[in-house]
C-alpha cells in the first residue's frame, strides 16, 4: 500500500511543477502529437492493409466456387436427374469451413450444403448480397458471396458461397490489439525521450536565466554568460547578453559619474546662493514683509537643494565605493541617549527611549549611525501628530541588536513597504513634498546600515504606524 501512496505522491508532485506554458512543454506536447499521429497512421492503414489481404483472398477463393457450382452442375445433370445433381456438386464443393446453399427465384432453399442443416442454419436466415462481403454472425466470421444459377441456359436462383474465417480474423484482432499496445508504448516511450531530451537542450537557457538572477548592478562589470558544449544559437545569445551586459554597465558608470559630478558642481554655487539669501534676511530691516517672505521661501528651497545634492553625492559616493566606515565598538546606549537629547531639541517633540540597564557595544561606524538614527527619528516626527510618541528601543537579538524607531503615524501600506527604500520613491507624493522630503533618505539608510554590517526592515500597519528595525553586530568577548 506504500508504494502505490508514494508514486501517486511523486506523480502529483511532478504534475505541479509542469508548467503548461513553457517552452519544454509545448515542444514535448507537440513533438509527441505528431509523433502519435505518425505512429497511429501507421498502426491503422497496417490494420487496414492486412484486413483487406485476409479478406481479399478468402472473397478469390468464395467466388470461384460460386462460378465453378453451375459448370459442375451440369456435368451431373446429365447424368442424374437436375436436383440430385444439384446436390452432389454442393456437397462434392462443400469442405469443412465452406458452405453452399441454392435460392430459388421464390426465395426457397432448393439445395444446400448438409453442415448447414445440422450446425449453421442460422446463415439461411442472413441476408447475404450478391459482392463478395465479411460478416459476423452469431460470434463466428464469414466470408460470403452470391451468384446467380444458371444451368443450359435456364435460371434456377441464386448460389451463395460462405467460408467460415473465424480462426484467422481472431489471430487478425490478436495481432491488431498487439500492435495497438506496442503503438500505445511506443508513443509513451517516445514522449519520456523528447520530454528528456528537450530538457537537456533547454539547460543552457535555465543557466542563462540563473546566471542573470545573480547580476546585481555591482557586477555588471564583471558578469560574463560563459556556457561549454551548447548549441550554437544559445552561444550567441550568451554573446549578445555579454555584450548587453557591458553596453549597461558604462550607461550605468556614466550616469553615476554624472550624479557625482553634477552634485558636487552645484553644491558650492548654491550653499553662496543660500549665504547671501540669509545675509540679505538678516540686514534687510527695510524690507517689506511680501520681499521677506520670497527671500524665506528662496532660502528654504536653496536648503532643500543642497540637502538632495548632498544626499545624491553620498549615494554616488557608496555607488563607486568611495564610501569610508570607520566602523569602531561603541556603547550603544550612550549613542542613543545622546542623539535622542539632540533630536528632542531639534524637533521639539518627546522622544522616549526604553533600553536594558546593561551596556550594549556594538560594531559601528558613529557619524554614520548617528546620520542613519536621525533620518529615522526625522521620518517619525514628520509622519506623525504631535501628540503622537516616538520610541526608541534597544533589543539584544543573539549576536545582534535590534534597535526599534517606532511612531503611531499614518502607516504604510504592505504593497509599498517593499519599496519605501528605492531611490525617490514616496508613499504620499503630496505629503512628502509639504514636509520638505526628497525621497532618498530611506535609501540611504539602507545603504548605510548595509556598509556597517548590519541591516534594515519595516513593519508597518496604515492607521497605527511603522516601526523601522536596524540590527548591528554586536562586540563579541573572546572567551578565555
Amino acid at each position: 500500500m506504500k508504494l502505490p501512496s508514494r508514486l501517486l505522491k511523486a506523480t502529483r508532485n511532478v504534475w505541479q511543477t509542469l508548467d503548461p506554458y513553457s517552452l519544454q512543454m509545448r515542444l514535448t506536447v507537440g513533438i509527441a502529437a505528431v509523433s502519435a499521429m505518425g505512429l497511429g497512421g501507421v498502426a491503422i492503414w497496417t490494420s487496414w492493409k492486412m484486413q483487406h489481404i485476409l479478406v481479399t483472398s478468402q472473397k478469390q477463393n468464395i467466388q470461384y466456387l460460386a462460378e465453378r457450382l453451375p459448370h459442375d452442375i451440369e456435368i451431373y445433370s446429365d447424368m442424374l436427374p437436375l436436383a440430385t445433381g444439384m446436390q452432389k456438386a454442393i456437397n462434392n464443393l462443400t469442405t469443412d469451413n465452406t458452405l453452399l446453399w441454392v435460392r430459388s427465384t421464390d426465395g426457397s432453399i432448393i439445395a444446400q450444403s448438409t453442415a448447414l442443416q445440422a450446425n449453421a442454419n442460422h446463415l439461411l436466415r442472413s441476408q447475404m448480397q450478391l459482392m463478395p462481403k465479411l460478416y459476423k454472425v452469431r460470434g463466428r466470421y464469414w466470408v460470403a458471396c452470391g451468384n446467380p444459377l444458371q444451368v443450359k441456359g435456364k435460371m434456377l436462383g441464386k448460389v451463395y458461397v460462405a467460408k467460415d474465417i473465424t480462426s484467422e480474423q481472431i489471430m487478425f484482432l490478436s495481432l491488431i490489439r498487439t500492435l495497438g499496445i506496442a503503438s500505445g508504448l511506443s508513443i509513451v516511450l517516445i514522449t519520456v525521450a523528447i520530454a528528456i531530451y528537450i530538457q537537456r537542450a533547454l539547460q543552457p537557457l535555465r543557466r542563462i536565466s540563473q546566471l542573470t538572477q545573480t547580476i546585481s548592478v555591482e557586477d555588471l562589470g564583471q558578469a560574463q554568460i560563459q556556457l561549454d558544449r551548447a548549441p550554437t544559437e544559445v552561444k550567441e545569445l550568451a554573446q549578445t547578453f555579454n555584450k548587453m551586459l557591458l553596453r549597461l554597465f558604462d550607461a550605468w558608470e556614466m550616469q553615476r559619474q554624472f550624479v557625482s559630478n553634477f552634485s558636487h558642481e552645484l553644491r558650492t554655487p548654491l550653499t553662496i546662493v543660500s549665504g547671501y539669501l540669509q545675509s540679505t534676511l538678516r540686514r534687510g530691516a527695510n524690507l517689506t514683509q511680501p520681499q521677506k517672505e520670497a527671500l524665506e521661501i528662496a532660502v528654504s528651497e536653496t536648503d532643500r537643494t543642497i540637502q538632495l545634492l548632498q544626499d545624491l553625492l553620498e549615494l554616488a559616493r557608496a555607488d563607486n565605493g568611495r564610501m569610508r566606515f570607520n566602523v569602531e565598538p561603541l556603547i550603544l546606549n550612550e549613542v542613543v541617549a545622546e542623539l535622542v537629547e539632540m533630536a528632542m531639541q531639534y524637533s521639539n517633540r518627546a522622544i522616549a527611549l526604553k533600553a536594558a540597564a546593561d551596556r550594549i557595544e556594538v560594531k559601528a561606524d558613529r557619524d554614520r549611525l548617528k546620520q542613519v538614527l536621525l533620518n529615522l527619528i526625522d521620518n517619525a516626527v514628520k509622519y506623525s501628530d504631535p501628540d503622537r510618541p516616538v520610541t526608541l528601543k534597544l533589543e539584544p537579538a543573539g549576536e545582534q541588536v535590534k534597535i526599534h524607531v517606532c511612531d503611531e503615524g499614518s502607516g504604510i501600506p504592505l504593497s509599498q513597504q517593499t519599496r519605501i527604500f528605492e531611490r525617490f520613491y514616496r508613499v504620499d507624493e503630496n505629503r512628502a513634498r509639504s514636509t520638505g522630503g526628497t525621497g532618498l533618505g530611506l535609501s540611504i539608510v539602507k545603504t548605510l546600515v548595509e556598509g556597517m554590517g548590519g541591516h534594515v526592515t519595516v513593519r508597518s500597519q496604515p492607521g497605527k504606524g511603522s516601526v523601522f528595525t536596524v540590527s548591528l553586530p554586536l562586540v563579541t568577548i573572546p572567551q578565555r
